[in-house]
């Protein structure tokens, strides 16, 4: 049966666990709220055009451009006019990636350190992201093949961007850290803003102003966001949709389903049960 052009398309190998795939044809309902994610992530544009924000910056990108973005840092994509566009999304585990950048002798010590770059426009990348996207697409390739594509590829893409200065970054406040650290490791539960404000000493408006400024997001919006991911994490491990609801700390199934789709543009179904998995 073939895919709808409006169905995301989602490619995952079990032997592979540090890439994901995604594809979607027909992007023009594709439409993400802002998000984030643990993983670093390379998308392609492979047909139309799209708006692409990424933190406090905005981008117009169209067809044969590649736009990337770091774990954690907010970003959303939309149509344009509800013009046709298309892309590929691989989402690479930043732990293998900081690995294969220190072995390249890319980075000083093993440790993930952001990337400057957001959007790149020429047609060799974009080209060879096309071919590797396809090896990983491709049923008849074998586990080697595809393993070494990703490896190449993805080896002389860190290789060109190594050169770039590091855009810099506010630190966050300790505060606000342990603050983000504590959503993290309490984001099934029920957490009030009064146990922000208790935990942190900060007034309310402050801080929701200052936490929004070095995060991208609200304590709110932070705590969603950490709740869909772990809710994609559940779903790969094959956990039934009410079940990894409750656990990613939603209410219901139906709220969880529906704030995944606006986040993920995919249904929890789509997303749990990949239209390519080896």
């Amino acid at each position: 049966m073939m895919t709808p052009p409006s169905k995301p398309l989602f490619w995952r190998d079990t032997r592979m666990p540090y890439v994901e795939l995604r594809k979607v044809e027909d992007g023009r309902k594709v439409c993400y709220a802002p998000h984030s994610h643990t993983q670093w992530s390379l998308g392609a544009i492979t047909a139309g055009e799209s708006n692409f924000r990424y933190r406090d910056d905005r981008h117009h990108v169209r067809a044969g451009t590649l736009v990337m973005m770091n774990p954690g840092w907010m970003h959303a994509c939309s149509a344009i006019e509800d013009r046709p566009w298309g892309y590929l999304m691989l989402y690479v585990d930043a732990g293998w990636l900081t690995a294969l950048r220190y072995q390249a002798g890319l980075l000083e010590a093993p440790h993930w350190q952001d990337l400057a770059t957001a959007v790149i426009d020429e047609e060799k990348w974009y080209q060879g992201y096309c071919r590797m996207a396809a090896c990983l697409l491709d049923p008849n390739r074998d586990l080697l093949d595809k393993q070494t594509e990703v490896v190449e590829y993805l080896s002389a893409l860190m290789h060109e961007l190594a050169g770039q200065p590091a855009r810099l970054l506010a630190r966050a406040p300790a505060t606000l850290t342990a603050l983000a650290s504590y959503l993290d490791e309490h984001a099934s539960d029920d957490i009030s803003l009064d146990d922000l404000c208790e935990l942190s000493g900060y007034s309310a408006g402050h801080l929701i102003r200052a936490f929004k400024r070095h995060f991208g997001f609200t304590p709110h919006a932070y705590l969603v966001n950490r709740r869909i991911q772990l809710g994609q994490h559940e779903l790969k491990n094959g956990t039934p949709i009410a079940e990894a609801a409750l656990n990613a700390g939603f209410a219901d199934q139906s709220h969880f389903q529906r704030t995944f789709k606006r986040m993920v543009a995919a249904t929890p179904q789509q997303y749990r049960q990949p239209s390519l998995e080896q």
